[in-house]
């Protein structure tokens, strides 16, 4: 295998393109909610930073389960908690402890994070083969 195809293949969640953009967008919280008033640091700060680890921590947990459904589903939690990373941020800067650039430069990214969220939970969707065990609920909740 050449060097340059062995770049593409994904041997854990730390391969991720998502994942990596994730963590850079955790540590660039980390050091913007350094220079936020003491009396935050059980507020907004600590908010901020958890909102903002859970995001690359989920991908992580879900790339390591057993099957798709349930890679989804963590997927969709770090979706969520990149919302509430970008409520956060939004509240930071109504309170004027974070500068609108700096702030905008944080919602641009959790947008990037968040359109990689989609597109990886699309393809894991698309890749789904049903298997011959499948019991599909029918319409009185029972299953075929």
């Amino acid at each position: 295998m050449n060097e340059a195809s062995d770049e593409n293949v994904v041997r854990s969640s730390r391969d991720l393109r998502v994942w990596k953009e994730a963590m850079d967008l955790a540590v660039e919280c980390y050091r913007l909610t350094k220079g936020f008033p003491k009396e935050e640091t059980f507020g907004l700060t600590s908010q901020i930073r958890r909102a903002a680890s859970s995001v690359p921590a989920n991908i992580a947990e879900g790339y390591g389960r057993d099957s798709a459904g349930h890679y989804v589903n963590f997927l969709r939690t770090a979706q969520g908690s990149l919302k509430e990373l970008e409520t956060h941020v939004l509240l930071s800067g109504r309170l004027d402890l974070v500068a609108f650039d700096d702030g905008q430069r944080l919602l641009s990214r959790t947008e990037a994070v968040g359109k990689m969220l989609r597109g990886l939970i699309r393809a894991i969707q698309k890749s789904e083969k049903p298997t011959a065990d499948l019991r599909l609920p029918i319409a009185d909740g029972r299953s075929q």
